[in-house]
Parts: C-alpha cells; structure tokens; sequence
C-alpha cells in the first residue's frame, strides 16, 4: 500500500500543472482582459492607445500569455503568490481570508448532509415499501428538485425575519471571535447548503443498501444465525456506503467554489464570491491561485477516496 501511495502522489504533480495550464490557456481565450474591468468603458474610450499600453504593461497584459504562466508558476513555486489585479492586495491574504469560512460552511454542511443522508437512507432501504420509505422518497425528491436559493430565501424569511430566531447573514459581529459566536450565523446557511446534498446521498445510500442485501454473503450471514441489526450494519451497511463515500468525497472540494448561492444569499464572506468576481473581472492570479485549490482540492478527494473504498470493501485491493 505504500508504494501505491507514493506513485499516486507523485502523479497529482504532473495532473496539477497541465490543469493549471489549461485553466490559464482558458481565461486567456476569453474576451477583453482585466484593464477592460478596472476601467470604464467610458474612461477606456478617452484613454490613448499609449496610455493603454502602459497600463497593460504595467500589469504583465503585454506578454505572451506562455509566458505569463511559467511567471506565475514560478512565483508559486517560491511561495509568492501575486497580487490582485483590482485591489492590489496580495492574494495570499485574500485567499487566507476568505477560504476559512468556506471551509467552516462547506464542512458543516457536508457532515450534516453525510451522516443524516447516511442514517436516513439506511432507514429506507430496510423498511422498502412502507409508509416511511414513501415519505423519505417524496421528500429526497423534493429536496433535489427545489434550488438551494429557494431554501435560503424561505429559511431566511421565517426563521430570521418573523420568528427572529437567528440572524439573516454576515458570519460574526464586531467584537465576538470564538467558534460559538459565529454558530447561530453558520446554521442557517450549513442547513440551506445541507439540504439538497442530503436528499442526494440519502438516495445513494437507499440504493446502494437494497442492491448490497440481495449478495450471497449477505444471504451466507443470516444463515449462520447472526443477528440481523449485525448483518445489515457490519456486513451490508459497510459495504453500501462505499459509492456513498465516493459521492462525499468528491463533493467537498466541489462546495468550495461551489456554495456561491449560498454566500451571496446570506452574505457570507468566503472564497465561492471572491471567485465569481475575479472570473467577471478576468483577474488572472486570483482566479489561477483559488482554481489551483479546488484542483489540489479535487485530486486529493480523488486519492483519499481510493483509500477509504478499500477500507470499506475487503473485495477492493489497491495495486
């Protein structure tokens, strides 16, 4: 198993440098550049084509676009990140920033949704056909169908406004710091972005569960007289949470860029809204720098999840 670790870490390497290629190759196959952004599109028609050009220059616009990437790459390399083309902030503080409370909702959000998406698929496979197994269906339905703005624009309505239970955005207030001071922020955007990801694993789960009881092992372990609460939960729960684990796996690095509804809703200060305006404003080394996370992000889920089937799943060996 160790070998197998280390070849693929080694191939995450060479998989980073030809996606971060393709993603520069790709902002810059887009029209206009980050001066078309900063500037007026009035203030751009009054400018001279040498104060343009100055302008450009001054920011790197001017040289081959090969070129640019292999300045960025190096600075990466190195540790020096760049600076915001907009603000002039480094991008290593704006990045810093921001990615803790993407990740603080992005995680809550996922455990939620991983472990009652989990229980309440478990739940319907083994009561398949009754009253229960309906309504769980109905409502899984219900949640993948509806957009998540929808959700946080009633939760916003009930809970925030008429009944006054909790606030409506923002993480924290001035002056408070701890983890239980930005809680009663964090539950109402955590559930909204929760929802719709549990009625999806829920239906994993269901799925995968009624397909693993139908085994021959499975068969095997109630005739050797085990009890059944063993047999579904050791022998058959085990099992079926393996595509389950893949499904939450690859869905955490996706919720870093992914949960921009869900900021933008309840003016939540991370990373997804950060990236929506340097893609609009074509602000290169931001969106390269939060785009090389969520891959590093991707590729990481990818090797952690190879390891956890095989936990999983005696049946899988790594090679």
């Amino acid at each position: 198993m160790i070998a197998y670790i280390i070849r693929r870490l080694l191939i995450l390497i060479p998989m980073i440098l030809i996606i971060s290629f393709l993603i520069f190759w790709g902002i810059e196959l887009t029209p206009g550049d980050a001066v078309s952004y900063m500037v007026s599109p009035d203030a751009l028609a009054n400018m001279s084509p040498e104060s343009l050009a100055k302008l450009r220059e001054s920011l790197g616009l001017d040289q081959p676009f090969v070129f640019r990437y292999f300045k960025w790459l190096s600075g990466v390399l190195k540790g020096d990140f760049g600076y915001s083309l907009s603000s002039g902030v480094p991008i290593k503080d704006i990045v810093f920033d921001r990615l803790p409370a993407t990740l603080e909702l992005s995680i809550t959000a996922l455990v939620l949704s991983s472990v009652f998406g989990s229980m309440l698929g478990l739940i319907s496979a083994l009561r398949k056909g009754s009253l229960a197994d309906n309504a769980l269906t109905v409502l899984g339905m219900i949640g993948v169908s509806i957009p998540q703005f929808f959700f946080g624009l009633v939760a916003i309505l009930i809970f925030a406004l008429k009944l006054d239970w909790l606030p409506e955005g923002g993480r924290i207030l001035p002056g408070y710091e701890t983890f239980m001071d930005r809680l009663p922020h964090l539950i109402l955007p955590s559930l909204v972005l929760a929802i719709t990801m549990t009625a999806g694993v829920m239906r994993y789960a269901r799925a995968s569960m009624l397909d693993v009881m139908n085994k021959e092992y499975i068969k095997t372990a109630r005739s050797k007289g085990l009890p059944e609460w063993k047999v579904n939960l050791v022998h058959g729960f085990r099992v079926a949470l393996t595509p389950v684990v893949v499904l939450i796996g690859f869905r955490l690095p996706m919720l870093i860029g992914g949960s921009v509804i869900i900021e933008k809703i309840f003016q939540w200060p991370g990373i997804g809204k950060e990236f929506i305006n340097a893609v609009q404003g074509q602000n290169v080394p931001l969106v390269m720098m939060i785009a090389l996370f969520s891959v590093a992000a991707v590729l990481l889920a990818s090797f952690l999840v190879d390891l956890l089937t095989a936990l999983l799943d005696p049946r899988v060996k790594l090679d």
